[in-house]
């Protein structure tokens, strides 16, 4: 017969328990009577919990690993909206130069687009064609973007004039209404590219302009927001997550 010695102070239900002299093996975790309970039938075995089986196990390793994705998501993302956030540069000056088709540009016509920058020049034998090409695929992927502009800035505008840009730009199939290619007075493009972008721009030994090898992405409101470096495998790609993170920010009028 089943009997159970008891300790002071024990549950009142613990102690029915022990009393109804009805012992089984549980078969399903819950807490044990605080009493002693002996027994021939019993032995040490009886009450041990069932460990967990695999698959619970396994269900429990996704959930935590889906719970911690999404935390990292939501934290990569609003990192990079703080980022944006705080990320101007500079403004962008005033400008007025001379489009390939012979029309005026200033900074107002650029006002509420977003717009992608270099500088080069079309007799340029050294890395002002891969410039062109980063261009290029730029152009290509945004082509269906009406908010978004490229605007290339000659560097060699004593030869680059409108007709040269404009034989260029047909030469390399871009369409005048998304890629804009400008010149004017050397001083004038001086003045915009070393204080207005804060870019290198000397001439050589040789005559040849030395220029910067960056893209640059400016928002609606004529901010200058990152600096690419045109070498860059990526840099395409790292172009248009940028531009695509301007387009969700609201203008400014």
């Amino acid at each position: 017969m089943a009997f159970c010695r008891c300790g002071l102070g024990i549950p009142l239900y613990d102690f029915v328990y022990c009393l109804s002299f009805k012992i089984k093996p549980l078969k399903h975790k819950t807490r044990l009577p605080l009493c002693y309970l002996s027994s021939p039938s019993l032995n040490s075995n009886t009450f041990q919990p069932k460990s967990l089986s695999a698959s619970w196990w396994i269900l429990i390793f996704l959930i935590t690993g889906l719970l911690i994705g999404a935390a990292f998501i939501s934290f990569h993302r609003s990192e990079r909206r703080y980022s944006i956030k705080e990320l101007p540069i500079g403004e962008v000056p005033d400008f007025s130069f001379t489009t390939q088709e012979g029309k005026t540009m200033t900074k107002a016509d650029l006002h509420g687009k977003i717009w992608i920058a270099d500088f080069i020049f079309t007799r340029c034998v050294g890395p002002c064609p891969m410039l062109t090409s980063r261009m290029m695929e730029l152009s290509s992927k945004l082509a269906k973007n009406h908010e978004v502009k490229l605007i290339s800035v000659s560097v060699d505008p004593a030869y680059d004039t409108p007709e040269v840009l404009a034989d260029y730009a047909r030469n390399i199939h871009a369409n005048p209404q998304q890629w804009i290619f400008l010149t004017g007075p050397l001083p004038q493009i001086t003045s915009f590219i070393q204080g207005g972008m804060k870019q290198p721009l000397a001439i050589e030994s040789d005559g040849a302009p030395a220029h910067s090898l960056r893209l640059m992405v400016v928002d609606r409101n004529g901010m200058i927001r990152s600096y690419s470096d045109g070498n860059d495998p990526e840099v395409v790609q790292k172009i248009l997550m940028k531009v695509g993170d301007l387009l969700r920010e609201p203008s400014q009028k």
